[in-house]
């Protein structure tokens, strides 16, 4: 009950967020940061993933050279 109690006093602004009141200008750079966050992401993550491969792919030929006696 007191957390409801606290939201409602957060929440008792006519809407508006912890910014404040927002316009289009606001939003936009927000979407837009979003967009580019979410792109840096898959770019980082993917650099990584094909880091890891190689390793990978390191790994099983040392192996194969060990049984084989290369």
């Amino acid at each position: 009950m007191q957390l409801l109690a606290t939201l409602t006093l957060i929440a008792g602004d006519n809407g508006e967020g912890l910014m404040g009141e927002t316009n289009d200008k606001i939003v936009t750079f927000f979407s837009l940061g979003l967009v580019v966050f979410f792109a840096a992401l898959v770019v980082l993550l993917s650099a990584l993933q094909g880091h890891l491969e190689k390793r990978k792919e390191q790994r099983k030929a040392a192996e194969l050279r060990r049984r084989v006696g290369w």
